[in-house]
């Protein structure tokens, strides 16, 4: 990366594009490798460091504008289709959306079959971003000099290293969960108002503990080489490195030790992974793996999530959250000019040529506030030790994203085996109801990258409102209104932009975690 624009890049000073550059120099990064979808970085420098950065989601695909008009349960075969590796989250939003309409209460069996169905695929997401998406940046030539660089080759290059043999049969075993249960993956229908289509037999309940055995021996093996409960009760930065370390000492390093040995290094450079890529510090969870909805009963239908909802800043700690907080503002993006409003009143409506429009993506703020959703808001919202720590010394950074999706993978493990356990074969999995002509309600659970919320409008058995707010939007949103920017443009200001500094870009967006094509609908 220099102080210029990329060779080949297109400059983004003309009309409907970035607003114009700063003093200075302006850098346009894009498309991403290793991201799905396409994603755009512009970036004003100035004194070899960035000053502003301007996010662009290029794709618009209308999803929002394909549902209205359509019969109320179309929903369930179309908005899966909005992602590919997140479809089980965008299926059970609309799930828990119509179960809202309905006032429906899902079968005990088929709650604990959803969690199962959503948790694979969110671990597999996670495990996915970890070792094939985020890790293989430090194989990137800028490291060469680096003591660890010839190990990262070995272990991290991008589909030939040595992590990646083991984590694809991993991955793959674990999305066998889907096919017992929701019986193939992605676009299942499987997921239904009032539980799940399928049953499970004695046998293929031991199946899926078994299963689900063989991804814990995979991670305790490779990813973590050591028990997933030691790695969930590290409590502080200091227990954190400290683990690290003492898998160095040894020799015997999992992904996880290796990539905290890295950070270790880097941290004596302008590249310290624990202080950059901090965002606005606030961060909000709508509560993963309950039973649906906003008020949780405690029972086995509804159960109380395993993490806990909530908003969380410096100042206030841990908050009661409300979904009417939301609001939707388009002001950067190519959307009709109108005020900021919440999602169940929103309408998407397509102005290509808006002046000072920069994206496709929507600006969503809560109670006003530029908030940051994601497994490191989870983590903190839920009250871990190590994440609250890692965010208290450096803020919300990409060392602390990053330890907070290695905190999932070895928190979830557990619940998972315990739901597995739960099934009661012979009982009811699904509740069928039927759903009333008209009504409006919401849906919101937590995907693998946050939160995701659905909000539907019927009228007469017809949708006439469909809107989704994804946790890229809320991540990769531009600036609203007021000007201020969305949470990866405040994470990428002030990073180094001289020689060398590129991989540290890829390592902001990556620790984001980013599905582009969730973002724009």
């Amino acid at each position: 990366m220099s102080d210029d624009v990329l060779p080949g890049a297109p400059d983004t000073t003309g009309p409907g594009a970035a607003p114009s550059a700063a003093p200075g120099r302006r850098i346009v990064l894009g498309p991403f490798n290793r991201v799905e979808g396409d994603l755009e970085v512009s970036l004003d420098v100035a004194g070899g460091t960035v000053v502003a950065a301007y996010v662009n989601s290029p794709l618009y695909r209308g999803f929002e504008q394909i549902l209205p008009g359509r019969a109320t349960l179309d929903a369930l075969a179309i908005v899966p289709r909005i992602c590919g590796i997140c479809s089980v989250a965008q299926s059970l939003a609309a799930v828990q959306a119509l179960e809202a309409l309905g006032g429906i209460v899902p079968a005990a069996n088929g709650v604990r079959a959803r969690n199962l169905i959503l948790g694979a695929e969110n671990l597999a997401d996670h495990l996915s971003h970890f070792v094939l998406f985020f890790l293989p940046d430090f194989t990137h030539p800028a490291y060469a000099g680096r003591p660890w660089h010839g190990e990262a080759q070995r272990r991290l290059t991008a589909l030939r290293g040595s992590a990646t043999a083991w984590a694809l049969p991993a991955r793959a075993g674990l999305l066998k969960v889907m096919g017992l249960l929701a019986g193939h993956w992605p676009h299942t229908l499987g997921l239904q108002p009032g539980g799940t289509t399928r049953g499970v037999s004695a046998s293929e309940r031991l199946r899926l503990i078994a299963l689900l055995a063989d991804f814990r021996r995979a991670l305790e093996t490779h990813l973590f080489a050591d028990r997933l409960e030691h790695f969930s009760a590290l409590d502080s930065a200091e227990a954190l490195a400290a683990w690290g370390q003492a898998q160095a000492s040894v020799g015997v390093m999992g992904e996880a030790a290796f990539f905290l040995a890295i950070a270790r290094d880097l941290a004596q450079s302008s590249h310290d992974l624990a202080a950059l890529g901090r965002a606005s510090d606030r961060f909000l969870s709508v509560g993963a793996y309950g039973g649906g909805g906003e008020g949780f009963t405690g029972d086995a239908a509804n159960p109380a999530p395993l993490l806990a909802s909530g908003r969380w800043s410096p100042e206030s700690g841990v908050q009661p959250w409300s979904a009417q907080d939301i609001r939707e503002d388009v002001h950067s993006a190519w959307l009709a000019e109108v005020p900021p409003v919440h999602p169940a009143q929103a309408d998407t409506v397509v102005d290509a040529d808006k002046p000072g429009a920069y994206t496709w993506c929507k600006a969503p703020r809560y109670a006003g506030e530029v908030v940051e959703v994601g497994a490191l808001a989870r983590q903190v919202v839920d009250g871990h030790p190590l994440a609250r720590d890692l965010v208290a010394r450096h803020g919300g950074s990409v060392l602390a994203r990053v330890a907070a999706r290695l905190l999932e993978l070895a928190r979830v493990v557990p619940a998972l085996e315990r739901w597995a356990r739960e099934l009661v074969p012979g009982e009811p999995f699904c509740h069928p109801a039927e759903l009333p002509a008209s009504g409006s309600a919401a849906g919101l659970i937590e995907a693998a990258r946050g939160s995701l919320g659905h909000w539907v409008t019927v009228e007469r058995g017809r949708i006439v409102r469909y809107q989704i707010v994804a946790p890229t939007t809320w991540n990769f949103s531009p600036r609203d209104a007021t000007g201020i920017p969305g949470p990866l443009e405040q994470a990428l200001v002030g990073l180094p932009a001289g020689e060398g500094a590129l991989p540290l870009v890829q390592h902001v967006v990556r620790s984001f975690d980013p599905c582009m094509a969730c973002t724009v609908h």
